[in-house]
């Protein structure tokens, strides 16, 4: 995901402020250990979640909670015409346990 220059500490306090009911959407998804990342150099976001099931963030779009958090972020950061964030999956390079 790719957010605009600039708005790094407004994403810090917005995610500080998570809507309760999308914390409790990812939860009942089987989202656990959930951490974004930001390379500053590029305003560049990596997530990392950990699943427990099939699913996961990426499949909660249609839900009226999620597209709410998304309207609420798209002024800070590239996104879709649905105002879903940019990105594009990564394909794993190496793991270790």
């Amino acid at each position: 995901m790719y957010l605009n220059p600039g708005m790094k500490e407004e994403y810090k306090r917005r995610h500080q402020n998570l809507f309760p009911e999308l914390r409790r959407l990812l939860s009942e998804a089987g989202v656990r250990n959930y951490s974004i990342y930001l390379d500053e150099d590029t305003d560049t976001l990596f997530a990392y979640q950990e699943l427990e099931g099939e699913g996961g963030s990426q499949d909660l779009g249609a839900t009226e909670i999620c597209q709410k958090w998304w309207a609420y972020m798209a002024d800070i950061m590239k996104t879709n015409p649905d105002n879903s964030p940019v990105s594009i999956p990564l394909p794993e390079m190496f793991h270790m346990d």
